[in-house]
């Protein structure tokens, strides 16, 4: 394999949802949109820095995937500790209206199809990203791979319980599940999520058990894969399972 990346792009752009600029990252030229959230502090170019891109290169070289990626904006305020936790929370959604106004279109541009189906991936809180994305917005988002998924925000906050408002719980799969009713609900019901976890160093599979308990109470599909004790909360795991789940789901295209 090629050490050197495919065939990228890089946009950025001044996002007023989010009073920020942020950038998008595109790999490869043709197939299936495939939208990778960073872990927390992660940048646009993360997953190519940890060598994600290139195990994914026999996929994107072949045609059946396209590879995107943005700046964790919401992540990084987290990480820096960046202004008080409300504006952190109104942060979080801001960021997935980010992702569903701004980043789609530039995708379905990119693809030159207004109607295009995306799917999300990503680890840790990437994978949080990936999973709210489908659950939020499940006419444009139609499956998503959460890897080590961690789905309870709230100590990443360090705020009183009744300091959470609306932003928070809006953007929240594991908590707005409960109360998700009519068409958004069907919709989301033909859509799939995939939680593949390790049980080994750094790892809680019980947070990818406890976010497809509230999603299989809806009747929306989903699954929980264990990679056993030995499997570490770390991007070797990543680049193992991303690639498989990949390559299984477009080889059934």
């Amino acid at each position: 394999m090629s050490p050197n990346p495919p065939d990228k792009t890089s946009t950025r752009w001044y996002s007023e949802r989010m009073g920020k600029e942020a950038t998008l990252v595109r790999w490869g030229t043709m197939g299936q949109p495939v939208l990778i959230f960073p872990t927390a502090g992660g940048d646009a170019e993360e997953i190519e820095r940890m060598w994600l891109v290139h195990v994914l290169r026999p996929l994107v070289d072949a045609g059946a995937i396209k590879v995107y990626s943005c700046d964790s904006v919401s992540g990084m305020a987290f990480v820096r500790g960046e202004g008080p936790p409300r504006y952190r929370m109104w942060l979080q959604n801001q960021f997935h209206q980010y992702i569903r106004h701004e980043v789609v279109p530039a995708i379905r541009a990119d693809c030159r199809d207004p109607n295009i189906e995306v799917w999300t991936a990503g680890a840790s809180i990437g994978a949080f990203h990936a999973v709210a994305m489908v659950c939020r917005f499940p006419d444009v988002f139609a499956r998503a791979i959460g890897m080590s998924g961690t789905y309870d925000l709230r100590r990443f906050f360090k705020c009183a319980p009744g300091e959470f408002n609306d932003d928070f719980w809006l953007s929240s799969p594991v908590h707005f599940m409960p109360i998700l009713g009519g068409a958004h609900l069907e919709k989301l019901r033909t859509r799939f999520i995939l939680m593949p976890s390790g049980e080994g160093r750094a790892e809680d599979i019980g947070e990818s058990f406890a976010m497809a308990n509230a999603l299989g109470k809806k009747g929306v599909p989903n699954r929980v894969d264990s990679w056993g004790r030995q499997t570490p909360h770390d991007w070797d795991t990543w680049r193992d399972m991303l690639p498989k789940y990949l390559g299984q789901w477009t080889e059934k295209r």
